[in-house]
Formats: structure tokens, C-alpha cells, sequence
């Protein structure tokens, strides 16, 4: 029996891969579809592999009406086509990553529990396991790995504190509230490697002692809800979470909870006060979430990569993950390219890469082929880069002497016929429609700066951002700043006109 690989995503989904998985089962041979993840190479999806005794053959984008040429030229033997882009390990776009997060991605079946742990999965909790708690936090702290969202605050002194506070109860909420614009690896790692963020919250839990833990999802990811929840229902009922973890008699429990659409709740106190059933406003700090956090107990709050992470790093050792990286910035980062760009996707690599190398080599240049104009890294409230800033390596400390955030690794790549005005008063708007209003200067603030800049009062706009940025009680208002004031910076000629 031939096995075909086709994937189940959403963004292969929305591109018809149920359509050719339905096309290729009608086709008059004997066929095993395996519904595996994406690998993140959107801009081919659906992907169709064929396995091959040389290995996985890649034909892509198919489309359902594909399917009957590529029978008839042999793609069940991995014969040539024009999709046909050779074994899909050899790929430069995908042979060229560093994939420790997302090994498994595009590789398995996402719901296979056996797959899963044929593919190193669940070997970190193992090890885990034999370890005291604060033995496991010592190894996530010797890994370097930082929160992979805005603040990129060390996790190890994060777990630590949870660890070190007195309380009956403790949490670990996963922030899987991805709502920044350019945006996805959180959805591809939920849909594709589901138990990878299950175990890393096992362990989690394990190191600060916490017996629950709860993944905040956006409502936007319904397929991730699914694909969550039935996971979670196997490793309950093959031991990996419950009342006593593979024997070892530790606790640990997981429950999804859906976001109710708003931006700011990506806040982990807004999170907090959203999942204990409130509107989602941010909380002043301190207190701290890891000494009073949900429900009033000591709680770990990390995003969906950062707890994704932690597996390997218990696996294969702390100072394994380590020794990628630069400066501050350990491990990999899953860079996401989207926008005006040619060959969009998710790209994994080792912090250090330059920003001018990942549009280019990975990213192709533009779609529509005109010159790039503008890169926003980081998310709707990231800095507009120029192509002077190109040769910016992707670390959290050479963004922050730019005044630019590296954030979630979102990039969103525009051409020559933006215009940066636009993209300024764009992100007064953003923040005026997703601002929870506790605070006057997010509040009223955005809302004066869209007008001071459709106005064209550009010096006050400039004391406005001052403002926002020193007096805004959370990032919503304090970041709003960050892309006027690059576009100002950059593109002048554009508030001129």
C-alpha cells in the first residue's frame, strides 16, 4: 500500500487540501492517507507527499483538479511533475532550518500518541521525572530560554519564583491568545504537534508543583480547539496527565479555555482576569502573577513557544539549547513571513540570523516584485524597518537599541506602494478599537493620534507617543508608539505629501 501524506491545518484547509485528499482516494490504486501537519511551507500547501524508499517525494500547491495529471505522470512513485520539488527533506527552504521546537511538525500525524513518542516525544518528561523540581528549573534556566513574546523575560527565574511562593495552589496558564498581526506558529504547533505543548506543560507543573493547568485559546482557532482537546483525552487516558503521571505519582491536569476575541487579553493579567470569567482589563503589578495570580494563587503564565520548548530542553539537555543562539538570545525562534513576500511561511532558526537573510533566502523577496519599502517586525505595534536596518540581527537586545521589539516573530514584509502615513494612523486605530480602557492615556490617546495625524500635527503626535509611552498602564498603549514613531523616522517624505 502506497502512503500519501496530505495536511490537516487550517491553512491547508482553506486552500482545499480536503478536496485533494478526497481526489486522491478516488484515484483506482490502493492508498494509505495519512493526515499529517503542515511543515510551514504555506506558500505550498497543500503539500501531497509520497513516501518513496528514498523518502518523502514533495509535489505542491495541489489543487483537487491536479490530481488526475499527477496520477497520470506517476506521482505515486515519486516520478517528476512540475510540482514536484524533489524529496521534501532536501528542500532548502525547510533543509536549511535549525527545527528543535517544530522537529515534529509536517513529519507526523498530529493525534498519533505512538508516532509522537517514536519521534523523541515524551522523552524530556522521563527524564523530568527523575528530577527534583527545582533540579528541572535549574536545567530550564541554564537553557537560557526567554518568554518568545514581547517582554522575552527569562523563564527559569519565571518558574523559580512560582517554585520558591508558598501557596495550596498553583497554576501554569499557557497564553495561547496569538493575535498579533503576520502571526501563526502557535496555531501550526497546536494543529500539528499538540502533545509537544501538553508535555511541556507536564513538565511545567512538575517543576512549580502545580497540579493544573489551563491553555487560554483564542476563539479565532477552532480546529486547534479540537485537535487540543482530543489530545489531551489520550495522554489522560495513556497516563500522561491525571492523578499519578506515568506511575511517578504527580499530578497534572489540562483544560482549554476559549478567549472571548479581544487583543489585549495576549496581556497575562488581562488573560487572568478573563479566564476567571471577568472582562479581560489589565491588572496593576505588583503584585506579580507568580506570587498572586489566577484565582489569587502563584502562577506561571508563558505563551504557547515557550512551553513548546522545554521538551527538548529536558531531552537533550540544557546546555544543547544553549548553544544556539547569540548574546542573550538562546535557542531558535520560529520566524514567521507574511505580508508582500514572495515564499511565506514559518521559518525555525537559531537567534542571530539578520533580518535582510530570512526576507531574502528564505522569503524570496516580494510577491508582487517591486522593491520592499517597509518590514514590521514584531506584531501591529513592531517597528517599521528600513532597508538600512536589514543587516539587523534577529536578537531581543540589537532590536531593543533600534527601539524595535522582536516579539512574537512575526514579520510582515510591504512593497513600494505602501504608504507609511496610512500604516502610522493604522496603528492608532488598532489601539483605539483594542484598547480595554482602564488607562486615559491608551484610552484617549490613540484615539487623539489618529486625528493629530490625519491632521497632519506631526509634532504634537511626537509628544502624544512620549506620553502614551511613559504613562500607559500596560504594552497596548506604551507599544502604540513604537511603529508611529519608525514611520515618522523613516519615511518622512510620506507625512509630507
Amino acid at each position: 500500500m502506497i502512503n500519501v501524506y496530505i495536511p490537516r491545518d487550517t491553512a491547508s484547509l482553506s486552500m482545499g487540501a480536503d478536496d485533494v485528499a478526497a481526489a486522491i482516494e478516488a484515484l483506482p490504486e490502493e492508498i494509505n492517507i495519512i493526515r499529517n501537519g503542515t511543515w510551514g511551507m504555506t506558500f505550498l500547501e497543500p503539500l501531497v507527499e509520497v513516501k518513496t524508499d528514498q523518502g518523502r517525494v514533495a509535489y505542491g500547491p495541489v489543487t483537487a483538479a491536479d490530481v488526475r495529471g499527477l496520477y497520470e505522470a506517476g506521482f505515486l512513485k515519486g516520478a517528476d511533475h512540475e510540482l514536484c520539488h524533489g524529496l521534501t527533506s532536501e528542500i532548502n527552504y525547510l533543509k536549511n532550518q535549525d527545527r528543535l521546537t517544530f522537529a515534529r511538525c509536517g513529519l507526523t500525524d498530529p493525534l498519533s500518541l505512538s508516532q509522537y513518542i517514536d519521534n523523541d516525544g515524551y522523552n524530556g518528561l522521563s527524564n523530568a521525572l527523575k528530577l527534583s523540581s527545582k533540579e528541572i528549573v535549574e536545567e530550564v534556566t541554564t537553557s537560557g530560554l526567554r518568554g518568545r513574546g514581547g517582554a522575552a523575560f527569562p523563564t527559569g527565574i519565571k518558574w523559580n519564583t512560582v517554585l520558591e511562593t508558598e501557596g495550596t495552589q498553583k497554576y501554569i496558564c499557557c497564553n495561547a491568545d496569538e493575535g498579533d498581526s503576520g502571526t501563526f506558529s502557535d496555531r501550526i504547533l497546536m494543529e500539528c504537534d499538540p502533545f509537544c505543548l501538553i508535555e511541556g506543560m507536564t513538565i511545567a507543573g512538575i517543576a512549580a508543583q502545580a497540579t493544573k493547568g489551563y491553555i487560554y485559546l483564542r476563539s479565532e482557532y477552532p480546529l486547534c480547539k479540537v485537535v487540543l482537546n482530543e489530545a489531551i483525552n489520550i495522554a489522560r487516558r495513556e497516563n500522561y496527565l491525571g492523578d499519578d503521571i506515568c506511575g511517578s505519582g504527580k499530578a497534572f491536569d489540562i483544560e482549554v479555555r476559549i478567549g472571548a476575541g479581544s487583543y489585549v487579553c495576549g496581556e497575562e493579567t488581562a488573560m487572568l482576569e478573563s479566564l476567571e470569567g471577568k472582562r479581560g482589563m489589565i491588572r496593576a503589578k505588583p503584585p506579580l502573577p507568580a506570587h498572586v495570580g489566577l484565582f489569587g494563587k502563584p502562577t506561571i503564565i508563558n505563551n504557547v513557544l515557550s512551553l513548546a520548548s522545554v521538551p527538548i530542553i529536558m531531552d537533550k539537555g540544557g546546555e544543547y539549547y544553549k548553544d544556539f543562539g547569540i548574546g542573550r538570545s538562546r535557542g531558535t525562534i520560529a520566524f514567521q513571513l507574511t505580508g508582500n513576500i514572495k515564499c511565506g511561511g514559518l521559518v525555525e532558526k537559531a537567534f542571530g540570523i539578520t533580518l535582510g537573510e530570512l526576507i531574502s533566502e528564505y522569503g524570496q523577496g516580494t510577491y508582487s516584485g517591486n522593491e520592499i519599502k517597509a518590514v514590521q517586525v514584531g506584531g501591529p505595534l513592531g517597528a517599521y524597518l528600513a532597508e538600512r536596518s536589514f543587516d539587523l540581527p534577529l536578537d531581543y537586545e540589537a532590536f531593543s537599541e533600534v527601539g524595535a521589539v522582536l516579539g512574537h516573530g512575526g514579520i510582515v514584509v510591504f512593497d513600494e506602494t505602501a504608504n507609511m502615513k496610512d500604516q502610522a494612523k493604522f496603528a492608532f486605530d488598532f489601539c483605539a478599537i483594542e484598547s480595554c480602557g482602564k488607562c486615559t492615556p491608551c484610552r484617549i490617546g490613540s484615539t487623539r493620534g489618529a486625528e493629530l495625524i490625519e491632521a497632519g500635527n506631526f509634532e504634537l503626535t511626537e509628544e502624544l507617543c512620549e506620553l502614551m509611552d511613559t504613562s500607559s498602564l500596560c504594552a497596548m498603549g506604551g507599544m502604540t508608539p513604537i511603529p508611529v514613531k519608525s514611520a515618522l523616522k523613516n519615511w518622512p517624505e510620506d507625512f509630507e505629501k
